[in-house]
């Protein structure tokens, strides 16, 4: 699904934790080490799940980086996507000429209260209305 690949891809370009699969010595099977912030792991094993590599965020160069702090409650990064068409393979296209890419993510209010498009289903985009903002609180919420 092109939204969700979308989704996680840009997601792990907002992390810093790593999960990698190790095998110590006299152990039959290999197991996963998460590394970092834990409530990013999860962002990270949802898209090994759906088939990216343990260092996919890195076929992008992070060029800024603004930490989560309490009173912000959001965390940014802006990566160089200069010269790609799509944000990930089997991901949703960028326009001709960008060059750089924003990802925010945080406590779910303060991010939704700045968002004013969604990524669709087949990767075009829409605005994203007062209405669907309340609709995606009430799933975050439940």
């Amino acid at each position: 699904d092109l939204g969700v690949r979308s989704t996680l891809f840009a997601a792990t370009l907002c992390c810093n934790a790593t999960v990698r699969r190790v095998r110590e010595e006299g152990d039959e099977e290999d197991r996963w080490e998460p590394e970092g912030d834990a409530s990013e792991v999860p962002i990270v094993v949802a898209a090994r799940k759906v088939g990216f590599e343990e260092d996919a965020a890195k076929e992008v160069e992070r060029i800024l980086e603004v930490p989560v702090s309490s009173s912000r409650r959001m965390m940014l990064t802006v990566s160089d996507v200069s010269g790609r068409r799509q944000l990930c393979d089997g991901g949703m296209s960028l326009a001709h000429g960008t060059r750089c890419l924003a990802v925010v993510k945080g406590a779910p209010y303060y991010v939704m209260e700045h968002c004013t498009e969604q990524l669709m289903a087949d990767g075009s985009t829409r605005p994203l209305s007062q209405r669907d903002k309340l609709e995606v609180m009430d799933i975050v919420d439940h």
